[in-house]
């Protein structure tokens, strides 16, 4: 039987976690259903997400990102994780910290970009607003790492805590004891990934990260030290109220999640699956969202007449989207069970009343012995 002492959510934490995941999910359902409402008939409001071309400014035009609404279905899925009580707490402590730490990578930006208060529609107030959206956002982001760091506490032995027989040394009054078959080996923490699909997660999302991190160095000696930097930290003058992150730190940060979700993966950390499922599913979006652009332009049919630069891109997109979209399919098998009680150990009966009896344990006698 493993031993091993692990941390779980109280029931406050996930409580906690799951209203302020829903707070998020809010957010970001409603300024997609904003522009979805708001836009006029005809208006592409998908394409503009993906980073198509805009519509001349005024009180219709798009005012958000692709990633709105993906952060409000990765803000659900953490809700309707954190709130199974089936869910080990690595995962749901994984699946939390991995939301909050996307969504503050991904939103810092709007904070010091220049020209976010030169927007036009600032006179709406539409601005503003998606400036305080951005700092509720943080908050919420830096709150749900709060309930992952204080909202935990040492789990005894596995099997103890969910009304298990007890065994051991405490089990001194037991009648019996019948030792189960040992197990060959310790699985570990419940929760981690199994030794093949953790393989598998690792290598492709370190190759996504590495194809990334990449495609950046080999932007920096064209742009310089000056260019790079303005712009890894963006303009906001082009862009929507509620804009996406500029397109070099967006590039980092998947470059970053996905070498660190590979790390955990690799050695198979308890929270390697949420967060190697939170770091697929932006690659994923992020290399599909680029490819339907190119089909909608027409980039994609005339492939051929491309720069290398421009074909370079496509095919990092294509690669992303199916690395992205296999890892999600990996990371998302079970991964290791939770203990069950008394596996590979000694089982005791008789200590309470109402015990259950052990598997091929005998029976109690029918003449109870002194001091039963």
């Amino acid at each position: 039987m493993s031993t091993v002492r692990d941390r779980v959510l109280t029931r406050g934490a996930r409580t906690t976690g799951v209203l302020l995941c829903l707070l998020l999910a809010l957010l970001g359902a409603a300024w997609a259903a904003r522009d979805l409402t708001a836009a006029r008939p005809g208006a592409e409001v998908w394409w503009a997400w993906l980073g198509g071309a805009r519509e001349p400014r005024d009180a219709t035009a798009p005012a958000s990102s692709l990633l709105d609404p993906l952060l409000a279905l990765g803000a659900l899925t953490a809700a309707g994780t954190a709130l199974r009580g089936a869910v080990p707490a690595p995962v749901a402590a994984g699946t939390l910290f991995s939301l909050a730490t996307a969504t503050a990578l991904l939103r810092a930006p709007l904070l010091w970009m220049p020209g976010v208060g030169r927007l036009p529609g600032a006179d709406t107030g539409l601005t503003s607003w998606a400036q305080r959206t951005v700092l509720a956002e943080l908050a919420l982001a830096a709150a749900l790492l709060v309930v992952v760091a204080a909202g935990r506490r040492r789990a005894g032995p596995a099997g103890r805590h969910r009304g298990h027989p007890a065994s051991g040394p405490e089990a001194t009054s037991a009648y019996g004891v019948v030792r189960a078959v040992p197990q060959a080996a310790d699985p570990g923490r419940p929760g981690r990934p199994r030794k093949g699909p953790a393989r598998t997660v690792g290598v492709l999302l370190a190759a996504a990260g590495l194809t990334v991190a990449g495609g950046e160095l080999y932007r920096l000696p064209a742009l310089g030290a000056d260019g790079y930097r303005t712009a890894l930290l963006g303009d906001a003058t082009d862009l929507p109220a509620l804009p996406p992150p500029p397109a070099h730190w967006h590039a980092a940060v998947l470059a970053l999640l996905a070498l660190g979700a590979a790390v955990a993966a690799l050695r198979r950390a308890s929270w390697a699956r949420p967060a190697a499922v939170a770091a697929a599913a932006l690659l994923c979006a992020h290399g599909a969202g680029a490819l339907a652009l190119a089909v909608h332009t027409g980039r994609a049919d005339r492939l051929a007449a491309l720069s290398g630069t421009d074909r370079l891109e496509l095919v990092t997109a294509a690669l992303l989207a199916v690395t992205g979209l296999t890892v999600l399919l990996v990371a998302f098998r079970r991964g290791v069970p939770e203990a069950t009680g008394g596996a590979g150990g000694a089982l005791a009966y008789g200590s309470a009343p109402g015990a259950v009896r052990p598997p091929h344990a005998p029976p109690p006698p029918s003449t109870l012995p002194p001091g039963w």
